[in-house]
């Protein structure tokens, strides 16, 4: 079964198989050109699908290895929350910035603060999602939110897992406190 990602590419490279050939039983049925202006015209089309095709493969290479991040980075968000299995849900307790920044190597950071009502110091385990405008997922991280002081609160910075372009929010897919 074919990944949505990788449907675009494959479709580009049967319709530029179809584009040369169509260049080439034109171009060989023409009175107006000579035969080595049809071969000429059918190379340059050829080497021309050639190109599209090679830009699609990269094209579904690289959003195959984003889903393969994408997939480690939410697998192991899983592995951080399964450790704390006595934990309390504190999501409506964490909140985000909201809108990610760019850090000098690409990665989008966010502001997390995490506000703790209780009468001890607590910590938190918080899991941030990456997301794109359009509201697809690009990237998910755990961040640790460590001695919370009673009736207080706390900053810490969640880093995507990889660099992530163009405008990216952040939001609070799930928290823990413990």
């Amino acid at each position: 079964m074919q990944s949505n990602g990788a449907r675009g590419p494959v479709r580009l490279i049967l319709a530029a198989a179809a584009v040369v050939s169509l260049a080439a039983s034109l171009t060989a049925c023409s009175d107006d050109s000579s035969p080595s202006d049809a071969a000429s015209q059918a190379a340059s089309a050829a080497s021309a699908a050639s190109r599209a095709a090679s830009a699609a493969s990269r094209a579904a290479s690289a959003a195959t290895q984003a889903g393969d991040s994408l997939a480690s980075a939410t697998a192991e968000a899983g592995r951080k929350f399964d450790e704390f299995k006595n934990g309390a849900d504190a999501k409506d307790e964490v909140k985000t910035d909201g809108s990610a920044n760019a850090d000098s190597d690409g990665r989008a950071t966010v502001k997390v603060t995490a506000s703790n009502p209780t009468s001890s110091a607590r910590s938190y385990v918080v899991q941030v999602d990456f997301r794109d405008t359009g509201g697809n997922l690009l990237d998910t991280t755990v961040v640790t939110v460590d001695d919370v002081a009673a009736n207080g609160s706390k900053d810490a910075t969640a880093r995507s897992n990889r660099g992530l372009t163009g405008d990216v929010d952040a939001t609070v897919a799930r928290a823990v406190r413990h």
